[in-house]
C-alpha cells in the first residue's frame, strides 16, 4: 500500500476489516440502535477475532432483530434456544444470555438518561479522545476511561462489559479514535 494511502496495521489484509475501519472505527455516533448494536458484538467478540464477528454481522442483524434493544429485551427462553442453534452466531449461551439481559438494562438507561447516547457520551463531556499512537503494539487494551465505564455498566447490571471489551466499545463508537498516526484517516 503506497504511503499516503496507508491505513492501521490490523486492517490491511481483510476487505471486511478495511471497510469497518474507513468506515465505522473512531467515527463518532450518537445512534442508540448502532450503540447497542456494536455493544452486542464487541460482548460476542470476547476470545475471538474481530474478524469473525464482522463475518457474522449480517447474520447477527437478522438473529437478533436488527439490535432493536425494546425486541431484544423480550426474548424467552424459545427465542434463547433458537438462538443457541444459529450457526449464523456465536453461539455461546452465557454471550446470548448477557445479550438479552444488557438490551434490558440499555432500557432503563434510556429511561433514566434519555438516551444512552447521553450517557455513554457523558463520560468524555461529549467530547472525542483522540490518540495518536505511532504503531498498533502502541494501543492499550484499556484505559482509565474504559475503566470508569465498565464500572459504572457493572454496578447497572450490565455483563460483558469489562474494561478491554469496552475499550474496544468505545473506539467502536467514537468516543475513541485510536486511528495511527500514519492512517489516511487522520489526514
Amino acid at each position: 500500500m503506497s504511503k499516503e494511502n496507508r491505513i492501521c496495521d490490523w486492517a490491511e489484509n481483510s476487505k471486511i476489516e478495511r471497510e469497518y475501519h474507513d468506515n465505522e472505527w473512531g467515527i463518532p455516533n450518537h445512534d442508540d440502535r448502532y450503540l447497542f448494536e456494536m455493544l452486542i458484538l464487541e460482548g460476542a467478540q470476547a476470545g475471538l477475532s474481530w474478524s469473525i464477528i464482522l463475518k457474522k454481522r449480517n447474520e447477527y442483524k437478522k438473529a437478533f432483530d436488527n439490535f432493536e434493544p425494546s425486541k431484544v429485551a423480550k426474548y424467552d427462553i424459545k427465542k434463547k434456544e433458537e438462538l443457541l442453534k444459529n450457526k449464523g452466531i456465536i453461539r455461546n449461551r452465557r454471550k446470548i444470555e448477557s445479550a438479552i439481559n444488557n438490551a434490558i438494562r440499555f432500557l432503563e438507561v434510556q429511561e433514566e438518561f434519555g438516551t444512552f447516547d447521553k450517557y455513554i457520551w457523558s463520560f468524555t463531556n461529549g467530547k472525542q479522545v483522540i490518540n495518536q499512537w505511532t504503531d498498533t503494539t502502541s494501543i492499550p487494551s484499556s484505559s482509565d476511561l474504559s475503566k470508569s465505564i465498565s464500572k459504572d455498566l457493572k454496578k447497572r447490571g450490565f455483563t460483558f462489559v469489562g474494561e478491554v471489551i469496552i475499550y474496544s466499545y468505545l473506539q467502536a463508537i467514537g468516543i475513541i479514535d485510536d486511528h495511527l498516526i500514519y492512517c489516511r484517516k487522520n489526514r
